[in-house]
């Protein structure tokens, strides 16, 4: 019977935010808000900065910031990714060293530190060359590729066609690629940087 209320108690929060076009949030309101999204956009923020410090102050910064907000919201998800973008951008611009900086956040299952010292120097590699990247690609690449998030999606978040996606995608792999070299190298580079993924 506890179970069954826990649920339901889940399945509330979860589901409280599908009332659309709200002119001022609660603050539990907000908290359903981060109970259903939270691990995702801290997701996203770890993979596009590589320092979970940053991340999860962001992460926070993103909810205090819908918390303030007095604007009507369609789609509550493309809007906390387009507050995440934003911040993440802001703190690319101030501490551009971020993305220099080793994380020791990461898991390495591995016991030999030389492979250990391989896979980081190679998720360092690849968070630069996205760093490269235009804003709308890096975005794009996080969505797709660690996110997992269908065309659509990412055309909601963008708040863009589904074309304009594609090409985005097409443009980022194709530099990407021009940039981390070799095939197999970059193979490498994506399953190990695909690994770090935090759950």
């Amino acid at each position: 019977m506890l179970w069954l209320e826990m649920s339901a108690y889940l399945f509330t929060r979860r589901n409280v935010l599908h009332i659309e076009n709200v002119e001022k949030i609660s603050a539990d309101d907000v908290g359903a808000l981060y109970d259903r999204y939270a691990p995702e956009l801290f997701r996203y923020m770890y993979h596009r900065l590589g320092a979970k410090t940053f991340a999860e102050d962001l992460t926070a910064e993103v909810f205090v910031r819908v918390l303030k907000g007095e604007r009507q919201v369609n789609d509550w998800r493309a809007y906390l990714y387009r507050i995440a973008h934003n911040l993440v951008i802001d703190t690319l611009r101030k501490h551009p060293h971020v993305l220099q900086e080793p994380d020791e956040f990461l898991v390495d299952e591995r016991n030999d530190p030389v492979e250990h010292a391989e896979a980081r120097d190679e998720q360092r590699r690849l968070r630069q060359a996205i760093a490269r990247l235009t804003p709308e690609q890096q975005q794009v690449v996080v969505l797709k590729f660690v996110e997992e998030m269908s065309n659509a999606q990412v055309a909601r978040i963008l708040n863009k066609p589904e074309g304009a996606v594609k090409a985005l995608q097409h443009r980022a792999l194709t530099n990407l690629r021009a940039w981390l070299g070799d095939s197999e190298n970059q193979a490498r580079t994506w399953k190990r940087w695909d690994e770090s993924k935090v759950s």
